[in-house]
């Protein structure tokens, strides 16, 4: 007969590293995975190629960005995550989603062992936020899911905006030529 012996060593299952950004919106930090952002600019480079939405629906939402025949849909991050809204230096291109985050500044990137799950006291909008948090330097830092930005109703609504927008904005256009 032989008895499993207490002293083998379990394997620990391997922990992928993931890197993530950490940004600031007002006073409060924030992390996102380094791979949904596309590119980072500064908000004086898009000054140019901004368009402002005229829609009262979708407050933290006032401009659209063309980039490479896309429209993306500036998300202020204060005003998204109720904080005070301050003039944000920077803007964050999602990856994959038609956002573009307006962010105070970006503070570093990290690599984190893990993302842990969100605790039951997160409720509502911050379980779409939020897809966990991450544990850095003695602080945890709730890591943003890019898909939380704006629901599929959202897009759909900001689209329709954005068609009718456009068309008056090609009307004037032709009125002037």
């Amino acid at each position: 007969m032989r008895f499993a012996s207490h002293d083998t060593v379990k394997p620990k299952r391997a922990h992928r590293a993931e890197a993530i950004i950490l940004f600031s919106a007002g006073r409060q930090t924030f992390a996102i995975a380094a791979d949904s952002v596309q590119e980072i600019r500064s908000t004086d480079s898009l000054a140019g190629a901004a368009f402002e939405m005229q829609q009262s629906d979708l407050p933290e939402i006032r401009h659209t960005i063309r980039r490479n025949h896309r429209t993306y849909y500036v998300v202020n991050a204060c005003a998204h995550f109720r904080l005070p809204v301050t003039r944000p230096t920077l803007v964050l291109i999602l990856r994959q989603m038609r956002v573009a985050v307006l962010v105070d500044r970006i503070e570093r990137m990290v690599e984190v062992s893990a993302i842990h799950p969100l605790p039951r006291a997160f409720a509502s909008d911050e379980r779409r936020w939020y897809r966990g948090l991450a544990y850095v330097d003695d602080h945890v830092i709730p890591v943003l899911q890019p898909s939380g930005f704006l629901t599929p109703e959202e897009f759909e609504r900001l689209d329709r905006i954005s068609e009718v927008f456009g068309a008056q904005h090609k009307m004037q256009g032709t009125v002037q030529a």
